[in-house]
């Protein structure tokens, strides 16, 4: 028999998951240069459009069947168009299960989704849009795909196990933002830096658009954490208040951050610190308790406003702050399992709570296995499509914008609003002709 209960808070959590793409949207296009605001954004609403038709052709039988030999590493056919499971509901058993199968595929659907969205931030301002809708299904079919099934379809990370502890990945850590973050560097190296990297301002241009895809990303990942518990039970709750204090307490530790550092706090530092908070409170939202979460958050929003500065120091042009906030936040909320992870909640106790090494090391070695595997599949994926098609725009393109060269519009007229300008700052004449003094414009 159906959960109704239950199916109800997946259908919600899968709606509140696929309205976070629309939010990064927002987030990446306030990020950008007015010139590319359009560009930016269509690269996550693209991934809408092809992620969900892949997931449903094969994406999540790949994902969540099995492969038989190779089940370690991919999964089979056996839900491909997911013909397969219309009708078939998960068996009912202690409050948990009795939700249609199609519910977890559309809910899973979304994480894919968002996970190719992700990845655009870090090659802002400099991608072909064409490259990018070949480069989309190709790395969800051999990097996300085989990547998620690893973690939640019985795949080597699911099965691995270090001195009796097994890898813990709530809600998408290793799967999803590590693997987002480390193709994202990939992808840095390959397209190169964007002109004027370094040495001219490359500085947000609509920080209310930033604030916006914020919030709307921080309401949608209660969908993505305590939807994660597939039912509507007690770890759902510690999920949804644990990745809201996770993520408040990044905001005031990056804010903390920005004082000592810089004199001055900044919005797009709060926005940029709840994400970190969200990213890395995902592995662990039902695995910690809630002043665990706070310590989760706080190190996180720390840790990753000194990170974001790294392409700098390092040289690769992460326009976005993907590696700083996505990968380094997903490394910090995995690894720091190992540490406080509370047994009391559910599952294994880290070591501040009187568990053994085992569950660091495990933690430890899902994280290095995504990151490698990721962005060496990225790399050459993106060479490859470098050489065929190119991926990179042409230096005019870039100069110009890529709004108006590729896509033929522009997400401001700015040529009204240069005549607009242009009025404000010029005195009227007056009826006699000479220009009135600023004393009588006034």
């Amino acid at each position: 028999m159906i959960d109704t209960g239950n199916t109800a808070w997946l259908l919600i959590s899968a709606a509140l998951v696929m309205l976070m793409t629309p939010g990064l949207a927002f987030f990446y296009g306030g990020m950008s240069r007015a010139k590319s605001v359009l560009n930016m954004m269509l690269m996550s609403f693209a991934s809408i459009a092809i992620v969900s038709v892949l997931w449903v052709v094969v994406g999540h039988s790949l994902t969540y069947s099995d492969g038989g030999p190779l089940n370690a590493f991919i999964g089979g056919f056996d839900y491909v168009g997911l013909s397969n499971l219309i009708g078939e509901i998960e068996p009912a058993a202690d409050g948990e299960g009795g939700y249609p199968l199609l519910v977890d595929a559309g809910f899973q659907m979304m994480f894919a989704v968002i996970t190719v969205a992700l990845i655009s931030g870090a090659i802002a301002d400099r991608a072909k849009f064409g490259a990018w809708m070949l480069f989309a299904p190709v790395w969800a079919l051999l990097v996300y795909f085989p990547v998620a099934h690893w973690v939640w379809g019985d795949g080597w990370i699911g099965g691995l196990t270090i001195g009796g502890y097994e890898v813990i990945d709530f809600a998408g850590g290793t799967a999803v933002h590590i693997n987002a973050g480390a193709a994202a560097l990939a992808l840095t190296f390959v397209l190169g830096r964007r002109k004027g990297f370094g040495s001219e301002s490359m500085r947000p241009h609509n920080l209310p658009f930033v604030l916006l895809g914020a919030a709307l990303l921080w309401f949608g990942w209660f969908g993505f954490n305590a939807g994660s518990a597939y039912a509507a039970n007690e770890t759902a709750a510690l999920a949804l208040v644990n990745t809201q204090v996770a993520t408040a307490a990044a905001t005031g530790a990056w804010m903390l951050v920005e004082r000592l550092r810089y004199g001055k706090v900044s919005a797009l530092g709060f926005a940029s610190g709840a994400i970190a908070g969200l990213v890395a409170i995902t592995p662990a939202a039902a695995n910690v308790t809630p002043l665990g979460a706070i310590a989760v958050g706080a190190l996180s929003g720390a840790v990753c406003a000194y990170a974001i500065s790294w392409k700098f120091k390092f040289k690769y042009d992460d326009a976005l702050d993907v590696v700083g906030i996505h990968m380094v936040g997903g490394i910090i909320g995995s690894v720091v399992l190992g540490l406080v992870a509370a047994g009391v909640v559910g599952g294994s106790d880290g070591l501040l709570y009187g568990g053994g090494i085992g569950l660091l090391a495990v933690q430890v070695v899902a994280v290095v296995g995504v990151m490698i595997y990721s962005f060496v599949v990225t790399w050459v994926i993106a060479k490859v499509i470098d050489l065929v098609v190119g991926f990179r725009i042409t230096e005019e393109v870039e100069t110009n914008g890529l709004d108006h060269e590729l896509h033929a519009e522009s997400a401001y007229a700015f040529e009204e609003l240069d005549e607009i300008e242009a009025e404000a700052v010029s005195p009227p004449t007056p009826p006699g002709g000479e220009a009135a003094s600023p004393q009588v414009k006034a």
